[in-house]
């Protein structure tokens, strides 16, 4: 077994932890193509700093599979087909399972309509929103993705929450650079980030979360429990409210406060909706001249005078892709506490966590 320096976590090589979280879906009656899947959004998610939308969900995963308040084995089908509009029953799947499949399906309709509009409804947490982004812009196409979650932020000058922190993303291929992907909550803060703040008993920056009471909070269990914030106060607030209204309320899904929570809710499915918005770039102009450019863009935004004591412009998602391309060969930390969660979930399948340890290229 691992050493005392399992206190510090330990570094997992990514392939290696991807299969071993595989191996425990599977255990629980995924399909291993599925499997696969939502095994590699975590650690996508992982490897791009995405830390609480990585392999710390597992836990949560594999409690909703056991209640059988998610369907392992979704048969996921299109209910409405108007050719650039498709709407996608998840039957209950895995949102990871659910909102890839259904992204894909739009991708060939937005390469044959020039564009493509998914509603999906009957789905689940589908993990960070980059990873779908990803899918749409190797294909040459711009792709928002809107997001529904359960109530954790007030709105704005309101003290109880009834709003998700809603993700939204989007992206486009960017010519031979990496392509520019936006992807973030409506919240100042991913609230998964708080999460893990209370999991490993450490507090959080001033101007989070609130409180029960409205007030500011740094203790992480009181922002839990109160409301985390908008970003840029009512405009963070009107941006959670209109991914509420397209991945909620249009696709007949569960919205706002009527979605039960991921974690403290083990007795309601969640119902969670998506809205998927795909453009094929070439059917406006050649693809090879938006890349071009794309390039320029690019290169117009690195080479500006950084302000005082910044390094360089970055643009959005750039970050995120340094993070991957460095992590694919170093592995990547898991803390302690995702170590033994691993662990606890692994061994009745007979999978030891060592295996997961990175061993150096």
């Amino acid at each position: 077994m691992m050493n005392d320096k399992v206190k510090d976590g330990v570094i997992c090589d990514p392939v290696k932890i991807r299969d071993y979280c595989a191996s425990i879906f599977t255990g629980h009656g995924v399909p291993q193509d599925d499997a696969y899947v939502v095994a590699d959004s975590l650690v996508a998610a992982n490897l791009r700093g995405l830390d609480s939308h990585g392999i710390t969900r597992m836990g949560i995963y594999m409690d909703r599979l056991e209640k059988k308040l998610v369907n392992p084995k979704p048969e996921i089908k299109v209910t409405k087909d108007k050719g650039a509009m498709l709407f996608v029953d998840g039957d209950n799947g895995m949102g990871t399972v659910v909102t890839l499949k259904a992204i894909r399906m739009g991708i060939a309709r937005a390469k044959e309509f020039g564009t493509c509009s998914v509603g999906i409804t009957h789905s689940n947490h589908y993990g960070a929103g980059a990873y779908y982004i990803k899918e749409a812009v190797k294909q040459n196409l711009a792709c928002h993705l809107y997001g529904d979650a359960p109530p954790t932020m007030a709105p704005w000058g309101g003290i109880k929450p009834y709003l998700g922190t809603n993700p939204y993303s989007f992206g486009v291929p960017a010519g031979k650079y990496s392509p520019i992907i936006l992807d973030m909550a409506s919240s100042i803060v991913a609230r998964g980030k708080i999460l893990i703040a209370a999991k490993e008993n450490k507090s959080i920056p001033q101007g989070w979360a609130i409180d029960t009471e409205g007030k500011p909070t740094t203790d992480a269990h009181a922002a839990l429990a109160g409301s985390v914030l908008p970003f840029a106060g009512p405009k963070g607030y009107g941006i959670a409210l209109m991914n509420d209204i397209l991945a909620g309320v249009l696709t007949s899904s569960n919205f706002a406060n009527r979605i039960p929570d991921l974690y403290r809710n083990l007795v309601d499915v969640q119902n969670i909706g998506a809205f998927i918005q795909l453009t094929d770039i070439d059917s406006f102009i050649p693809i090879k001249e938006f890349n071009t450019r794309m390039e320029s863009l690019v290169e117009d935004l690195k080479s500006m005078r950084p302000a005082e004591g910044v390094k360089e412009i970055y643009l959005p998602g750039e970050i995120e892709e340094m993070n991957e391309v460095k992590k694919q060969k170093s592995g990547f930390l898991i803390s302690a506490v995702e170590v033994d969660m691993l662990s606890k979930l692994g061994a009745p399948l007979g999978l030891h966590v060592d295996e997961i340890i990175f061993r150096g290229e």
